[in-house]
């Protein structure tokens, strides 16, 4: 990667950062030091207002004198904060859910369908988080609701019911890709539901449904094509045997007499066919 690209990025996550070669001056200085002189004059009362307890799922962002302290973030555990000095902001690392509500996208092939789906992410950098955007939460909810639209436009409504893992995948890194200058991490994208109008369900369905009736048809013919051939290969074998096509018959016969009890047959023998067919040929 070239590294002339790298910089600008990196400047741009850290541009409100103070820059620690800059001082912060003599009057800074100043009241620094009358800071700690009154939490040394009221000492041991002071000392409840100067310690702060962070929690382990949480960093706390000092400010002295309006500038960041440090380039990291303070905690967990106690952290002293000067009075009158210094601010602090504590910022909560654990994951959060973005549940984004639902959004009329046209797909690609000119379908209109309501979308919505789940973001999780984390702050990952909390210094980021407050230097470099007003409200982080609400800037990740807004920019989830954009890429679900634009990325969802680009694809057809196969491809979106067929394809939830790849267009969540695709979502994920358009959201990473934006939020890292912010310190967050999109750690997963799910695409909740996918609702279209009833009359194109209608439609769907019925394209279904005529699929699936001429596969069966053609399933069918395959079947009275592979019977057909089947039946012509018996006629075959039961013409060169005059035997075998006898007791097919009487097969036949022990058949009916099983399945209809009541039903009376009279069979009639093959050779009477046989000269009968014979008298009408010579005549």
């Amino acid at each position: 990667m070239d590294p002339q690209r790298e910089t600008p990025k990196k400047n741009n996550t850290e541009h409100l950062i103070a820059d620690r070669r800059e001082g912060i001056g003599v009057c800074g200085w100043i009241l620094i030091s009358l800071s700690f002189l009154v939490v040394l004059i009221t000492f041991p009362i002071s000392i409840w207002a100067c310690i702060k307890v962070i929690r382990e799922y949480e960093r706390a962002v000092v400010f002295r004198l309006g500038r960041i302290l440090s380039k990291k973030a303070k905690g967990p555990g106690l952290v002293l904060i000067l009075p009158c000095t210094d601010t602090f902001i504590k910022v909560d690392l654990r994951t959060v859910t973005c549940n984004i509500p639902p959004q009329e996208i046209l797909t690609k092939d000119a379908i209109t369908a309501q979308v919505d789906g789940v973001v999780y992410y984390r702050i990952h950098s909390a210094v980021s988080a407050v230097a470099n955007v007003t409200d982080v939460h609400l800037a990740t909810f807004l920019l989830a609701q954009t890429t679900l639209r634009n990325v969802l436009g680009t694809q057809s409504l196969a491809q979106l019911l067929a394809g939830r893992e790849e267009v969540a995948h695709s979502i994920q890194a358009v959201l990473n890709s934006a939020t890292e200058q912010w310190g967050i991490k999109v750690a997963r994208v799910e695409i909740k539901d996918v609702r279209i109008p009833v009359a194109m369900q209608r439609a769907m369905a019925a394209e279904a449904e005529a699929a699936r009736e001429a596969r069966a048809k053609i399933v069918a013919a395959e079947g009275e094509m592979n019977a057909s051939k089947a039946l012509k290969q018996a006629s075959v074998v039961l013409a060169e045997s005059p035997a075998g096509l006898q007791l097919r018959y009487l097969q036949t016969l022990a058949t009916l007499a099983a399945e209809n009890n009541s039903t009376i047959v009279f069979p009639l023998p093959i050779n009477m066919l046989e000269s009968f067919r014979q008298k009408n040929t010579g005549g």
